[in-house]
Parts: structure tokens; sequence; C-alpha cells
């Protein structure tokens, strides 16, 4: 497969402003539906963080290369599926723990009451074992975006004529 930030594809910036924007999107789709479950409110308001962005664009630049490699390896949905999720775990754990030490908290801290909810079991609140059939799916989603910004092929605009000088 071609490097897909050649001269005609999408660079890495553009690609990890991508994957940014469709982490925050479904976030604040996420929140914002499980807002009513969580506290019945039915405004439905979804929030993030402006730390998630570049959190999310990672993926550009760490998801891509191992899709690329387990594509040419052959390895079966499940078995990407199973990998996408650990992976999701250790990006989580990494950037919530750096999050940690230059703010002083988790953005997304697990630990955080959620309405009448009690507190769910986590991993130093960082990860959440129950979100791994979510992660499972994202995983695999991920790969579709990938695919998607791969066929995508800039072309430059041609250069304009020059313009002749009338000469009457």
């Amino acid at each position: 497969m071609a490097d897909p930030s050649g001269p005609n594809g999408l660079s890495r910036p553009a690609r990890a402003l991508v994957y940014g924007l469709a982490g925050w999107c479904s976030e604040i789709l996420t929140t914002g539906l499980r807002s009513h479950g969580r506290d019945s409110d039915w405004r439905l308001t979804g929030t993030t963080y402006l730390w998630m962005l570049p959190v999310y664009g990672s993926a550009a630049s760490l998801f891509e290369p191992a899709h690329a490699a387990a594509r040419r390896a052959g390895w079966p949905w499940w078995a990407r599926g199973v990998v996408w999720t650990a992976a999701i775990y250790a990006v989580e754990a990494g950037s919530g723990e750096a999050l940690r030490a230059l703010t002083g908290e988790i953005p997304w801290d697990y630990r955080r009451p959620r309405g009448r909810k009690p507190e769910p079991r986590t991993w130093r609140g960082l990860v959440r074992p129950a979100y791994a059939p979510v992660w499972f799916a994202v995983g695999l989603g991920m790969e579709r975006l990938h695919d998607v910004l791969d066929r995508i092929h800039l072309d430059s605009p041609a250069a304009p004529a020059p313009k002749m000088r009338d000469s009457a």
C-alpha cells in the first residue's frame, strides 16, 4: 500500500485533524444520548474536552500503521478488534496519566459519580473494563475511517493560463 500522505493523499496533520474531529463528534453524541439515562435530562447535553482533540488525533500516527500491518498479515476481524481494544486502553491510560500530571486530573475520570449510578469499576479512573465491547467496535470503525481517508486524493489545481496582453 502506498504512503497515504504521499503527494496526492491527505497529510498526517490533516488525517490527525479528521480523527480528532471524529472523536470529538462521537464523544459529544454519546455523552448527549447517555445524559438522559444518567440524569433523566431530556436536554441531551453532550460534552468533551479540548484536550481530547490531540488524544483522538493521535490515531493517525499510532493506529494507521498498525492497521496497515494487520491488513498485510491477514489478521481476522475479531483479532484486530481485540488488538484495537487493548491499544485504545493503552492510549487512554497513557494520555490520562499525562493529563493528570499536567493538569492535576483526568478529564474523563471514570470514578466520578454520574447521576444516580454507583461508581463504576475502573483502573485508576483511567479505563473501564465494561467499555471493552465499545472499544472493540470503535477500533473496527476506525478501520473504516482509515480506508475512507486512504481513498481521498487531492489533486493540485491546474495552473491558470497566463493572460495575454492585448496588442491593439
